[in-house]
């Protein structure tokens, strides 16, 4: 089970998703095809089910999702966060009243179908680096609001989490060198700052040495190809962490990793990985 999922924030995902639903705070009464064909004491039970191969992530945030609206709801689980499985897998066991949970279902689905795309995108591009002794890292490229929970998708596919935000790591990119006036200049003045574990983004070779001698503790290596990110691990000598980033694909990751560099970050596995599909059907 990958790091627990921050349930404070994930509430606030499912309350913003149900109202934008329901079109308001009545999270049933707004349900209008619902409450006009469902008796009000008719009960629902139903499985999810995976209908392709996927990664699961998200399970506990759907089963927040139902018993939000519907607090009595019975939500079992039948496999586990991180867990891949095959077509056809019963994910979920749900009970409770009918129409609750089908005011939730969509809410509920699309929050776990991404949660899982992302989890089973971000383990195709693990696999193809492991053995090579390199890590994989997601980025701050994720849909606005769903940083935190996207994150979560990433650990149980198999990344580690980079920084969450802002406000958490020290990235010195290309437009605050830009403003600062060079690399070196910028990481001193972080390092003046107090910030530990100061990362630099360098375009070239001459910007490696610069920011290496001026005590970054990362290099974001920047849309460099192989050969030059060979001979930039070669500059930093273990002086200091090695990052590659940019415009990587699953085509191009394995032969980045080989490089020798410490960490490869993929915006894509946040960014623009597809939706898996999981139906909820009456049971």
């Amino acid at each position: 089970m990958p790091n627990k999922i921050d349930m404070i924030d994930a509430r606030r995902v499912i309350l913003a998703a149900l109202s934008e639903d329901v079109g308001g705070n009545d999270l049933e009464a707004g349900d209008i095809t619902s409450t006009s064909v469902i008796p009000a004491d008719l009960r629902f039970k139903g499985v999810m089910q995976a209908r392709h191969a996927m990664i699961i992530s998200g399970l506990p945030v759907a089963a927040e999702a139902f018993r939000m609206v519907a607090p009595e709801t019975r939500f079992a689980a039948k496999v586990s966060d991180g867990q891949k499985v095959p077509p056809g897998t019963i994910l979920a066991e749900i009970e409770g009243p009918a129409r609750g949970l089908l005011t939730a279902e969509r809410t509920a689905l699309n929050l776990l179908q991404l949660m899982s795309g992302i989890a089973t995108v971000t383990a195709e591009y693990a696999d193809r680096i492991a053995g090579t002794g390199c890590t994989l890292l997601d980025t701050r490229k994720t849909i606005p609001g769903l940083r935190k929970l996207s994150k979560y998708a990433t650990l149980c596919g198999g990344a580690k989490n980079h920084r969450i935000g802002l406000y958490d790591g020290v990235l010195i990119k290309d437009n605050h060198i830009a403003v600062c006036g060079g690399v070196g200049q910028a990481v001193r003045a972080a390092k003046n700052a107090g910030h530990p574990n100061i990362e630099a983004e360098c375009d070239t070779l001459a910007q490696v040495t610069e920011a290496v001698e001026a005590g970054a503790d990362i290099v974001l290596l920047d849309n460099m190809t192989p050969d030059t990110l060979r001979q930039a691990v070669a500059v930093v000598a273990g002086r200091c962490k090695t990052e590659a980033s940019g415009g990587v694909t699953l085509e191009t990751i394995r032969a980045i990793a080989e490089t020798g560099v410490d960490f490869v970050s993929v915006g894509r596995i946040t960014q623009s990985a597809p939706a898996v599909d999981i139906g909820l059907d009456w049971s």
